[in-house]
């Protein structure tokens, strides 16, 4: 079942960039935005990825924290994150539990072959731990824009 605007974001707690963790509870009283992308140092990830960090001052001013979830290992995380100077936590969900807990863990095909993996998505959730906004099946061009737009209107930034 898919998750929905107005329910609470599910828990989570992922090895992050830096050695650090991405937690829900480490976001308690702050409004974040939770993305998730299929492969680091892909294409259309790095595109996504670099369109975030371009917005991250808008996004700071305010608190409002972002965190990418791919299922890579963190060590291909780090890598890309350096590599892009990507400052924004960038986690690694490998057993695909988060992902599976945002129901972006889903059956994709290619030239006929089926296989599993994240669904490009990304979640707006508030300070209270509610889903503002959902953004399933995302197209990257005019993405960030769309999440700053929307968090205006929130009141986020």
């Amino acid at each position: 079942m898919a998750l929905a605007e107005g329910e609470t974001a599910p828990d989570f707690s992922m090895p992050a960039t830096g050695g650090r963790t991405a937690s829900l509870d480490g976001y308690k009283g702050k409004p974040f935005v939770l993305y998730f992308y299929p492969k680091a140092d892909t294409p259309g990830c790095t595109k996504e990825a670099c369109s975030f960090q371009e917005m991250l001052p808008e996004f700071s001013a305010t608190g409002l924290e972002i965190i990418g979830v791919s299922p890579d290992k963190i060590k291909s995380i780090d890598k890309f994150a350096a590599k892009y100077n990507l400052t924004f936590l960038l986690a690694s969900d490998e057993d695909h539990t988060v992902a599976n807990r945002y129901n972006v863990w889903v059956e994709k095909s290619m030239y006929g072959k089926k296989y599993m993996g994240i669904e490009r998505a990304t979640f707006l959730i508030g300070a209270d731990g509610k889903v503002l906004k959902v953004w399933r099946k995302v197209s990257v061009t005019g993405h960030v824009d769309e999440v700053v737009k929307t968090a205006r209107g929130a009141g986020l930034i």
